[in-house]
């Protein structure tokens, strides 16, 4: 229990650094997004490579994923169906909710919370492999429906062709041949991995400040279904699937964990790509990573 609140506190404090940083201006406009990209195309990648160089395969194919995926995919169809029953949108209306409702930012503070909370960034990657490599092909494909021209092909392949995958690629297949390359190799990598999680977390505070408020009316219902089903059902869905594959201790809690995490930014990338509700995601980010907060530390107190 200490070491897991020990973690959270350093989260915390460095979150806090990164929000004063936004707050004086040290570091000019703009700091968040290039803090932000440095840690998910450039450092996080250089870490998944060596932790999944140094893990086992079939850590990432378990029942695990039962807990994470699961829970993922109910939150998102979850909020089709109540969106659908309710409005009648287009389909590509709905995808950027029900991304929303269940993307995790696996890729960023996922990884910072797997290594000092949970202490193994390999908790996080079957998650991320499952949303890179599944949700994110097919909610791409959904929001192009909406768009005239766009070429599917070139949208399928895109989340293929990003660092993280390729970091994630690389490790495996290290991973698979049971080979390590030589230090002179891997020295530079292991540095810049050293950048992942301090950036992450400085970007995430620094996100915090002077955030546009939250989307009120019309869009308030969408944008509030989408929270609650991030905040509160996804991560309720994966401890009740993860007990019932009969996961318990750290394994239980990782898969709780990383259920709770907000929305990821991705899905704002996606939904301004295409012009699909850019305000309902950019209103759901900033709430649920706010409130996820103090849920991850209650679920810490609760399962730690």
């Amino acid at each position: 229990m200490n070491a897991v609140l020990g973690g959270f506190t350093t989260l915390l404090a460095v979150i806090a650094v990164g929000w004063v940083t936004a707050r004086t201006g040290v570091l000019g406009t703009g700091a968040a997004e290039l803090l932000s990209r440095l840690s998910y195309f450039v450092a996080t990648p250089a870490l998944l490579l060596l932790t999944l160089a140094d893990a086992d395969p079939s850590a990432l194919v378990s029942t695990t994923l039962v807990a994470t995926a699961g829970s993922a995919v109910l939150c998102a169809l979850l909020y089709a169906a109540v969106v659908f029953w309710w409005r009648r949108p287009r389909a590509a209306q709905v995808a950027t909710g029900a991304l929303a409702s269940s993307y995790v930012n696996a890729g960023n503070l996922g990884v910072a919370i797997a290594v000092y909370v949970l202490g193994d960034a390999s908790y996080v990657a079957p998650v991320l492999l499952f949303q890179v490599l599944v949700m994110a092909p097919i909610g791409l494909t959904v929001l192009a429906s909406g768009r005239d021209g766009h070429s599917p092909r070139r949208l399928l392949t895109q989340p293929l062709r990003t660092p993280v995958v390729i970091g994630c690629a690389i490790g495996l297949a290290l991973s698979v041949l049971g080979w390590r390359p030589p230090e002179l190799v891997l020295r530079p990598v292991e540095l810049l991995a050293g950048l992942a999680v301090p950036a992450a977390l400085l970007a995430y505070g620094t996100s915090l400040h002077g955030s546009p408020r939250p989307a009120t009316g019309a869009q308030a219902g969408p944008v509030w279904l989408a929270v609650g089903l991030k905040t509160v059902a996804q991560p309720a869905l994966a401890f009740g699937l993860g007990s019932l594959v009969q996961l318990s201790g750290t394994a239980l809690l990782a898969v709780t964990v990383t259920s709770a995490l907000p929305t990821a930014q991705n899905v704002f990338v996606y939904a301004t790509s295409h012009g699909q509700d850019t305000e309902l995601a950019r209103d759901v980010i900033l709430l649920t990573t706010v409130l996820s907060i103090p849920v991850l530390a209650g679920i810490a107190l609760l399962l730690g």
